[in-house]
């Protein structure tokens, strides 16, 4: 099962990055930011969630600035704090100049993901960072839109892993999804992109 998603992901991965890949070619000044080739696409979109108060929340009321939408869960070992706090730091870095963006954290385990648990997760990282949970049938409508692969790795009943893809998108209030980050990239790599995003929008 393992094996199976992973293949999944990699072919997700390859899919997501030649369509944008054709779809932006030659577009616009904002492409001329990203190390990564693609800058726009069909990537993103609606979605409704539930943020750390319980409150139900739509796209439009999460990415009212440039935002960096990372999927992962609280009970990740490793992949998910270091991208997260790699986020953050980035976030920190855009502040320094002058600049702002928002960190969003959507769990792909909303079974035990609840509002307080997400609440108190991402208050390790940032005031600013925003957490959100939903219903199974929400997070599978929120990780489609942004093409995520994710699936339980094992059978555990309280203390299972979840796999899942690890990028980082970069989406814009007014254009939406402008480019992605992988796990290498560091936070300054990512501050420099997107401040270079939001002089050129």
């Amino acid at each position: 099962m393992t094996r199976l998603i992973a293949l999944l992901a990699s072919l997700a991965t390859i899919a997501v990055v030649g369509v944008t890949y054709l779809v932006t070619l030659g577009r616009g000044d904002m492409g001329q930011c990203f190390t990564s080739a693609v800058a726009g696409g069909a990537i993103g979109g609606p979605f409704t969630l539930v943020d750390t108060t319980g409150k139900t929340v739509s796209d439009k009321d999460v990415i009212t600035e440039p935002s960096l939408i990372y999927f992962g869960y609280s009970f990740c070992p490793d992949v998910c704090p270091i991208d997260n706090a790699r986020n953050a730091a980035a976030v920190d870095l855009l502040a320094e100049k002058g600049y702002s963006a928002k960190p969003v954290f959507i769990t792909i385990d909303p079974e035990r993901d609840t509002p307080e648990v997400m609440g108190d997760y991402v208050q390790n990282f940032s005031d600013k960072m925003v957490g959100l949970t939903g219903s199974a049938e929400q997070i599978r409508q929120a990780a489609e839109a942004y093409r995520v692969v994710y699936g339980r790795g094992d059978d555990d009943p309280d203390y299972y892993l979840m796999n899942h893809s690890v990028f980082t998108y970069l989406m814009m209030p007014d254009t939406g999804f402008a480019t992605f980050f992988r796990r290498e990239d560091t936070p300054q790599q990512v501050a420099d992109q997107v401040s270079c995003a939001i002089d050129a929008s």
